[in-house]
C-alpha cells in the first residue's frame, strides 16, 4: 500500500517520468497523490485528492523529484494529508510507506519546538525531524539514518533536499527498489515501491534491504543504518516483460489476469521436482506444519488443511497470519512455517515469520515476486510464476498457490508425477472452460443477481474454503454483502438470513460430500433462495446452472474458484465499480 518513486538525471525534465512512474504504482493507493521537484533550489510541490491516472496536473519543471500515491492510513482523504509533506523550511519533502508507530510522542516534541504541523499524517514527523537535524549541523546522509532508527513500525521514505538537490531513501519492512539506464551519454536513477514503475526504462535493478539507506546519484551508494558503513550492491538484470504489466486489448486487468489461467497454471505446476521432494521432506520430518497468510492468501492456506489430509494423509495446520502470534508457544526448531503471499510484503505475515524466525523454525514460502521481503526471510522459495498481478483482487496467483500445495502434497505422498499429470489436465480443463459463450453465460447470471444486497455462497470440504473466498471476490469489487458458510453450519445460524429470492452459490464436485452440499441446496431452496448451482452435473434444484469440469480430488476448488471470479467481476462492472481498484483496499498491505 501506497505507491513511492524518486527520480534524478542531470539532463531530462524529471515530472513527465515521474508521472508515468506513478500511474503504474496506482494499484498501491489511490486515493490520493502528489510530487515534489527541485528548480533552481526552491522546492516544487503538486497534491491532489482522487487517482493519478485520471488528473491533469500542472506540470512542475526540475530534474530530480519525488512522487506519492496514497492508501489512507492516518489522516482522511484530504488535499493537506496527502504526500509530499513538507517541513517548516519549505526545502524538504519526504514520502512515505508504513505506520510510524511511535509518531504521536514523536509529534508532542516537536511541536513543544515550535514546529508548524499541516496534516493529521504520521508522515510529516519525519520532514520536520529532518529539518531538526539539518540545523543542528547534520548532513542529510546522518540525519536519514539517525531518524531512521527512531522510528517504530515498518517504513520506508525517501527525502528530497531542494537545496542540496539529493534525494535519499530509507527502508526497514516496506520495499523500496533502485534502477538504473544509461543510454545514449544519459543516466538516469529511479527509485521505488515496485520495478513496474520503471520497467519500461530499465531492467537493471538493486534491491535496497532492510536498515539500509541509499543516495540516490549517477551511481547511488548504499549504507548500513546500524553500523553506518557503505554497502556494495550488485546490479541486477530482471527477467520480466513490461507486456505482462499491461492490459493489452482487455478492459481490465482483472479480467485480463483471470484469463491469463489458461497460461499461468501450467507455469505454476512447471516446478523444479528436486525442490518439490526436498520441502516435501521437510514437510514430513517437522514437528509441527503451519500455513500462514492474510484475506485471499489465508483461504488459501486454509485449503491446505484439506488438500495435504486427502492426497498426503496429514495433518497441518492454518493460522491467520495476524493471529499467528498467539500458537508461538507451539513452534520449536523441529516446526516449519508455511507463508503464502501474492506480494511478498504482507506486513502480518513477515510478523509472522519473524516471529518464527526467533523460535528457531524453518520458514517456507509460497509467492509470486522474487526478492520480496518474504523471499528473504525465508529457508525456501517456491515462486508460483503467475506474472505481474495489477488488479487489487487476486485471481491467477490465488489459483497458482493452490496448485504449488497440491503438488507439495503429491510430492509428500511419494506420488509427485502423478500430481502433476493430473494438475496438467486440471489446467487444460481450465483452458476449454474460459471460452466467449461460458463468459457469456455468467455475465447473464450477474445480470439477474447484480441488485441483490445479499449473496451466500455454500461448500464442504475443500470447497468450504473457496466458499469464503468466493465471498471475498464478490465483497472486493461489488461491494454486495457477501458471506461464505460450511453447508453443514446453515441450521445452526445462517439459514436464518435466506428470504426470498436471496442468492446461493452452491460450490460442487463429484466427491466424497456431494450428495450432502445438494441436501443443503435443498433446503435454501425450501426457505425461498435463488440457488446458483456451479458443478459439473446440473440438478433440479438449481434455478441457474454454471457447468464446471469434472475433475477429481482437490483442484475442484481450482475449477469452482475461476468460475466465481468471472461472476464477481461482471457483479462489480454492472454496478459500475471500479472492479480493478476497489475502494479502501490497496493490493500490497505492507502495514498491520
Amino acid at each position: 500500500m501506497c505507491g513511492i518513486i524518486g527520480y534524478w538525471n542531470k539532463e531530462l525534465e524529471a515530472f513527465p517520468i515521474l508521472l508515468e512512474s506513478l500511474k503504474k504504482l496506482e494499484y498501491r493507493g489511490y486515493d490520493s497523490f502528489g510530487f515534489a521537484t527541485s528548480f533552481e533550489n526552491k522546492l516544487l510541490t503538486e497534491r491532489q485528492v482522487g487517482k493519478v491516472s485520471s488528473a491533469k496536473c500542472p506540470i512542475l519543471p526540475g530534474k530530480i523529484g519525488i512522487g506519492h500515491t496514497r492508501w489512507a492510513t492516518h489522516g482522511k482523504v484530504t488535499e493537506k494529508n496527502t504526500h509530499p509533506h513538507r517541513d517548516c523550511s519549505g526545502k524538504i519533502a519526504v514520502v512515505h510507506n508504513g505506520i510510524i508507530e511511535n509518531f504521536q510522542e514523536l509529534k508532542n516534541s516537536l511541536l513543544n519546538k515550535n514546529h508548524n504541523f499541516l496534516s493529521e499524517t504520521d508522515t510529516e514527523v519525519i520532514s520536520h525531524l529532518i529539518e531538526e537535524k539539518l540545523e543542528q549541523g547534520m548532513n542529510l546522509k546522518d540525519a536519514v539514518i539517525e531518524i531512521g532508527s527512531l522510528l517504530k513500525g515498518r517504513n520506508s521514505f525517501v527525502v528530497l533536499n531542494s537545496e542540496t538537490k539529493e534525494i535519499i531513501a530509507f527502508r526497514k519492512g516496506s520495499p523500496l527498489i533502485v534502477g538504473i539506464t544509461k543510454e545514449n551519454g544519459t543516466s538516469e536513477v529511479f527509485i521505488a515501491s515496485d520495478i513496474q514503475a520503471f520497467l519500461d526504462k530499465t531492467k537493471k535493478v538493486m534491491y535496497l534491504d532492510d536498515n539500509q539507506i541509499v543516495i540516490i546519484k549517477e551511481n547511488p551508494e548504499f549504507y548500513n543504518v546500524k553500523t553506518k558503513d557503505k554497502i556494495e550492491k550488485r546490479l541486477i538484470k530482471i527477467a520480466l516483460d513490461t507486456k505482462d504489466a499491461e492490459k493489452g486489448d482487455y478492459s481490465h486487468y482483472m479480467l485480463k489476469e483471470i484469463m491469463e489461467q489458461k497460461e499461468t497454471l501450467a507455469k505454476a505446476i512447471n516446478q523444479n521436482d528436486k525442490d518439490l521432494m526436498h520441502v516435501s521432506q521437510e514437510i514430513n520430518n517437522a514437528r509441527g506444519v503451519f500455513f500462514v497468510g492474510c484475506g485471499t492468501a489465508a483461504r488459501v492456506c486454509h485449503t491446505a488443511e484439506y488438500i495435504f489430509s486427502k492426497i498426503a494423509d496429514k495433518h497441518v495446520n492454518f493460522i491467520p497470519a495476524s493471529e499467528f502470534e498467539n500458537y508461538k508457544h507451539f513452534l520449536l526448531p523441529e516446526t516449519l512455517v508455511i507463508a503464502v503471499s501474492q506480494s511478498g510484503e504482507t506486513a502480518d505475515v513477515l510478523e509472522a515469520l519473524e516471529i518464527a524466525k526467533q523460535r528457531g523454525s524453518k520458514i517456507i514460502s509460497i509467492i509470486n515476486t522474487q526478492s520480496s521481503s518474504i523471499d528473504k526471510i525465508s529457508d525456501y522459495t517456491f515462486l508460483i510464476k503467475a506474472g505481474p498481478e495489477k488488479a487489487v483482487a487476486s485471481t491467477k496467483a490465488t489459483t497458482s498457490q493452490i496448485v504449488v500445495l497440491i503438488l507439495l502434497a503429491y510430492a509428500c505422498a511419494g506420488k509427485l508425477k502423478e500430481g502433476e499429470r493430473f494438475l496438467i489436465d486440471v489446467a487444460g480443463k481450465v483452458n476449454d472452460m474460459l471460452n466467449p459463450r461460458y463468459e457469456e453465460h455468467i455475465k447473464k447470471l450477474a445480470e439477474i443477481i447484480y441488485q441483490r444486497e445479499n449473496i451466500f455462497i455454500i461448500g464442504r470440504g475443500i470447497n468450504y474454503p473457496m466458499a469464503l473466498e468466493s465471498a471475498i471476490k464478490i465483497m472486493e469489487v461489488s461491494y454486495i454483502h457477501a458471506q461464505g458458510f460450511a453447508g453443514g453450519e446453515l441450521k445452526h445460524g445462517p439459514i436464518a438470513l435466506i428470504e426470498k429470492a436471496t442468492p446461493v452459490i452452491v460450490l460442487v464436485a463429484n466427491d466424497d460430500v456431494r450428495q450432502e452440499i445438494i441436501s443443503n441446496a435443498i433446503e435454501v431452496k425450501s426457505r425461498g433462495a435463488y440457488v446458483i448451482g456451479v458443478s459439473p452435473e446440473n440438478n433440479p434444484i438449481f434455478d441457474y446452472w454454471i457447468k464446471t469440469p469434472d475433475v477429481n480430488g482437490e483442484a475442484s476448488s481450482i475449477i469452482n474458484l475461476v468460475a466465481v471470479q468471472l461472476l464477481a467481476y461482471y457483479l462489480g462492472i454492472l454496478r459500475g465499480h471500479d472492479v480493478d481498484y476497489p475502494r479502501s483496499l490497496a493490493k500490497s498491505v505492507t502495514v498491520k
